[in-house]
């Protein structure tokens, strides 16, 4: 019986349509560049051979580059005002009320964005615990130590707290717990996704 809903922050709490992925992950490449002393190309192909072995660009930047300047990163890929693409959700705040059940939040993002995007949407207080990288010593998903610091600190466990999730591996590694996931794929973009899977978040009732 799943007794605590655990969800991802970007493109699962809001539509993917917003274009705020697009954006941040141009700030990414453009911060990874100037970090490498490479051109933007190049340093998309270093990025993706480097993050298969992380859950996030800082981790890999951190992990083989030696990066050390983690907050001056955060500032440059989620700047204040990013969130103005995002439109407010009243409906997405009653049905998240409609459930019944405690929620919390398990990011990649850092506070000041969940924080911010939280807030626009209308929803910030709706979370009993919000654990972002900073909290998570800027270890993320899919590690499974990001995982269980936060189950840990929610006192459940993997087989009661349902995960939802819009990044196929990151739900992967939840699997990989003994948990219970679901991919958000807005617009079908994981056909051969063998796990389930949900375009809004309004199927979610139909694994409670």
């Amino acid at each position: 019986m799943i007794r605590y809903i655990l969800f991802d922050l970007d493109n699962t709490l809001y539509s993917i349509r917003t274009g705020m992925e697009e954006d941040f992950q141009r700030r990414i490449i453009a911060f990874t560049a100037r970090f490498l002393g490479l051109s933007p190309e190049e340093a998309l192909i270093r990025r993706r051979e480097g993050i298969s072995r992380y859950g996030t660009t800082l981790e890999w930047l951190m992990g083989d580059r030696g990066f050390t300047a983690i907050d001056e990163y955060y500032a440059a890929v989620h700047p204040s005002g990013e969130e103005d693409v995002i439109p407010p959700d009243p409906e997405l705040r009653r049905f998240l009320e409609s459930l019944g059940l405690p929620l919390a939040i398990l990011t990649n993002s850092p506070r000041e964005h969940t924080d911010r995007v939280l807030a626009k949407i209308g929803i910030a207080d709706l979370f009993t615990h919000i654990f972002d990288m900073r909290w998570n010593g800027n270890q993320g998903k899919p590690l499974p130590i990001a995982f269980t610091r936060a189950l840990d600190a929610l006192g459940s466990g993997p087989d009661n707290t349902l995960f939802v999730d819009d990044a196929p591996r990151y739900v992967q590694g939840y699997l990989n717990l003994g948990g219970r996931g679901i991919l958000r794929d807005e617009l079908d973009r994981h056909p051969d996704y063998p796990h389930p899977k949900i375009r809004e978040l309004r199927e979610l009732t139909r694994y409670l």
